[in-house]
């Protein structure tokens, strides 16, 4: 897919992701959590986490909802970009780091970070596109080969609110 037919999906959901971000921000992970993305391919009961990490450039503190499932205790999430031809900010983001932090419902935890291999990212990958069926048309659509990444939790931290970002 190209990128500005990608950014052009991303815009037109822009508003919804803010205000996503929002009510999990402000009801501390009470709301937010569980949300119905049936109406763009996804399933009624889709989970989302919320991921904080620092910029590499800006030094700046970033919160991002995102898509995970759980795979043996580690939380999975996928940088897809909609399937844009580029990697997601986020992604190159953490690549700069050792941990980031992790939001799942009311529960917050420092998390290390890996990317599975081999028959693991296979399985993991299939896992994933039966969460969020949209993932294999967004594979299809571009030519990087969208990344994985395991999160590991290692121990608690505060929830997130508007001003941790």
């Amino acid at each position: 897919m190209a990128d500005a037919d990608a950014a052009a999906i991303r815009a037109s959901g822009a508003d919804w992701t803010a205000q996503h971000l929002a009510t999990y921000l402000e009801s501390g992970g009470a709301r937010g959590h569980i949300v119905d993305i049936s109406n763009v391919g996804g399933r009624e009961f889709t989970t989302h986490c919320l991921i904080r990490y620092t910029g590499r450039k800006s030094g700046r503190r970033f919160i991002k909802p995102l898509i995970y499932g759980n795979v043996g205790g580690e939380i999975v999430i996928v940088a897809s970009k909609g399937g844009a031809d580029n990697h997601p900010e986020w992604y190159l983001n953490i690549q700069a780091c050792e941990t980031l932090d992790v939001q799942i419902a009311t529960q917050a935890f420092e998390a290390t970070w890996r990317e599975p291999q081999g028959d693991e990212r296979h399985h993991v990958w299939e896992y994933m596109c039966h969460l969020y069926p949209p993932y294999i048309a967004y594979q299809q659509s571009t030519s990087r080969r969208i990344p994985i990444v395991m999160l590991h939790p290692l121990r608690p931290t505060a929830t997130f609110t508007e001003g941790s970002s």
